[in-house]
């Protein structure tokens, strides 16, 4: 199966290179500021479902998967500006040259070069395949030895010259393509998104989902597949793939209302995820405390802390910076401890609720 999806893939959207085709995916609303510098045939020939750029900050690092003939890209590089950097993945050599054929002129209109294009399958972001190409057009592989070579050069690329480093990126963004990923190969994909980030960098992924499980005589339909259709995960699927990841604070910031397609009677739509990285790690105790603000009486979140309305909950350090931050700070208060502790002990993430006594973090002395 996979096989037949990334043939079907590859074909609709080297044709799409080509040719524009209105119905392969939603029309989105894009701020029309970013789109001046933007050539005309990039902005007829995009295909998404969402504004994943919307999450993007200035001077971050940012890859963009799938992408296609470079729109989000271009618009992502006016966002991060000059102190930024925009990384498109795409496996389509039609959309690779769409995306740096206006490179030039893009980069003038700018004033800076902050956005390049690299060839990869983007539920491997570790090879590099436009240096496999090279390569492979100086080694052909004819017989079992030359294919021998090719696979430990594959090996040696990916530890030496990987297309996208661990721990490198500070957004992963992507704009309806993990639906055209085989479901073989979702789970890894999503562990890609993963590796790449930061710690306490950010996923934002626009896509479409299904209503209801997708049934396998669907799944089979190659035209289906390619066009952004039966690839789709269940919504909550969509979801539990990100936390299964790793990922925290994973938000639903934007669900269509009207689904986009209906096909034998389940709903289509688009959505947009933002997930976070950076839970992972020990519990340490320096005597800091979190207030819930509300408006809810009590919280939970993926990791078992609740939080009652007012209480001072006492948490590690780790879960402390976890809040102070998007998507936590606007319903967080911390409570910093009177004197830093230089000597923290462990402390125990469990289900349980620990509450922090004022005359913990002010001092026993404190007047």
């Amino acid at each position: 199966m996979t096989t037949t999806v990334e043939s079907a893939v590859r074909e609709r959207y080297s044709e799409a290179a080509k040719a524009p085709e209105a119905a392969l995916c939603c029309p989105v609303q894009y701020n029309p500021e970013y789109l001046k510098i933007i050539p005309e045939e990039i902005i007829e020939k995009d295909y998404g479902c969402g504004d994943p750029s919307q999450h993007v900050g200035v001077g971050e690092v940012v890859v963009d998967l799938g992408s296609g003939g470079g729109k989000s890209c271009y618009i992502a590089s006016q966002i991060v500006g000059s102190q930024g950097k925009v990384i498109g993945v795409d496996m389509n050599d039609e959309m690779l040259d769409l995306a740096r054929k206006y490179q030039p002129e893009i980069i003038t209109e700018l004033g800076y070069d902050n956005v390049e294009f690299r060839k990869g399958r983007i539920q491997d972001l570790s090879l590099d395949r436009d240096l496999l190409d090279v390569w492979l057009r100086e080694n052909p592989v004819t017989d079992e030895l030359s294919l021998r070579r090719m696979e430990e050069t594959v090996v040696r690329m990916r530890l030496e010259q990987p297309l996208i480093a661990d721990n490198s990126t500070d957004v992963v963004i992507s704009n309806c393509v993990l639906n055209l990923v085989s479901d073989e190969e979702k789970k890894e994909l999503f562990s890609e998104v993963f590796r790449v980030l930061r710690r306490g960098g950010r996923a934002a992924i626009s896509d479409i989902v299904a209503d209801e499980p997708v049934p396998q005589e669907l799944k089979d339909d190659p035209e289906l597949w390619s066009g952004c259709v039966s690839g789709a995960m269940q919504e909550e699927e969509f979801l539990e793939a990100f936390e299964a990841a790793g990922f925290y604070g994973i938000e639903v910031t934007k669900r269509d209302e009207q689904p986009w397609r209906i096909v034998d009677g389940i709903e289509f739509r688009a959505v947009t995820v933002v997930a976070y990285k950076g839970k992972q790690g020990e519990c340490w105790d320096h005597n800091e405390a979190l207030i819930y603000r509300g408006p809810f009486r009590m919280v939970s979140d993926d990791d078992g802390h609740t939080f009652v309305r007012g209480q001072r909950v006492a948490v590690c350090r780790k879960t402390r910076e976890i809040f102070s931050r998007a998507p936590y700070d606007d319903y967080f208060e911390v409570v910093e401890p009177l004197n830093e502790v230089t000597e923290p002990e462990p402390f125990p993430c469990d289900d349980q609720i620990y509450l922090r006594h004022p005359r913990q973090t002010k001092g026993e002395d404190y007047a």
